[in-house]
């Protein structure tokens, strides 16, 4: 008797080693290098057909366009600058979805993740997102890892396939979930860097290197999992008491290092940021409270200019 279960074209990821990747960018490229690498049957496609030449001269079919692309395997991984492109290449193709699992490894926003697993289900396919941690050189190691989210059955069925790329971190099956971890992560990476070059550019004018640098800049980064830790316990009951920190000595802080910029001759719009949301705090009678309160004039929507 067939098992039913196991009959379900979008559960035999794990079966066979067969994958179809759509976009060869850099990490495009190192991913059909890991699938390659352990034995995978790839299938590749990409706007420019000649970057699949590399891959295909390592024993990968290389897909006259992505209709055949699609039509060659059931798991299909997109590695794209954003969904936008997916819909630019995936809607003239649209009637060869039916039945496919994609793996968006594409970043955009939750939001996008959410609308695209609505078009894709339209067209009969299932859409798993992903949030790729790191850079194409840390692909290939399970040191490495992917946010995940999505039908938690598809996502375990396709597991061992997308563990060749890198350790996976299911979030559950709120197809935006996994974009959103992403970009959270991004938020303070990229913040956290900007503060760091900031740092660096007001050492560089008083004569200080980034070498002389690194050991306090190091010093101040390692230090921060335990002020995380410390007050996320804080933030989750919402209470933001001034025992530790106030918010009024936060602002006297964050003043001496805008007119410490300012002194030395380097942008001060960094700061100045930081202190114009501690300042709105004040306003707001937070004063005497944590700085932990400037969360509750965070989810204020302010309109930001881009």
């Amino acid at each position: 008797m067939t098992d039913q279960k196991n009959s379900n074209p979008n559960l035999e990821g794990q079966k066979s080693k067969k994958v179809t990747l759509i976009g060869l960018g850099p990490m495009g490229l190192a991913m059909g290098n890991a699938f390659l690498n352990k034995g995978y049957e790839l299938t590749v496609w990409n706007r420019t057909l000649s970057k699949a030449d590399e891959l295909a001269a390592k024993g990968a079919f290389k897909a006259s366009s992505v209709t055949e692309a699609l039509e060659t395997n059931e798991l299909v991984i997109l590695s794209l600058t954003s969904y936008d492109a997916m819909y630019s290449i995936l809607e003239p193709a649209a009637a060869s979805l039916q039945g496919k699992v994609i793996v968006n490894l594409s970043s955009d926003t939750p939001h996008k993740a959410r609308e695209a697993a609505k078009w894709l289900a339209g067209h009969g396919a299932i859409h798993i997102t992903g949030g790729v941690q790191v850079p194409p050189s840390g692909i290939g190691s399970l040191e490495s890892f992917t946010f995940y989210s999505g039908p938690r059955e598809v996502f375990e069925a396709n597991k061992k396939t997308l563990e060749v790329l890198t350790s996976t971190d299911y979030r559950g099956e709120e197809p935006g979930l996994a974009a959103l971890y992403y970009q959270l992560q991004m938020d303070i990476f990229w913040t956290s860097m900007v503060s760091y070059f900031h740092a660096i550019a007001v050492a560089k004018k008083n004569g200080i290197t980034a070498e002389e640098f690194l050991s306090t800049a190091s010093g101040i980064t390692a230090a921060l999992p335990q002020f995380i830790q410390f007050y996320t316990p804080r933030i989750d009951a919402d209470e933001h008491p001034g025992d530790v920190d106030k918010l009024s000595m936060g602002v006297a802080s964050v003043e001496h290092v805008f007119h410490t910029t300012e002194e030395a001759g380097v942008d001060a719009s960094l700061p100045a940021a930081v202190l114009e949301l501690f300042k709105r705090g004040m306003q707001e009678g937070y004063h005497n409270n944590s700085f932990t309160s400037i969360i509750k004039v965070l989810e204020k929507q302010e309109t930001a200019s881009l």
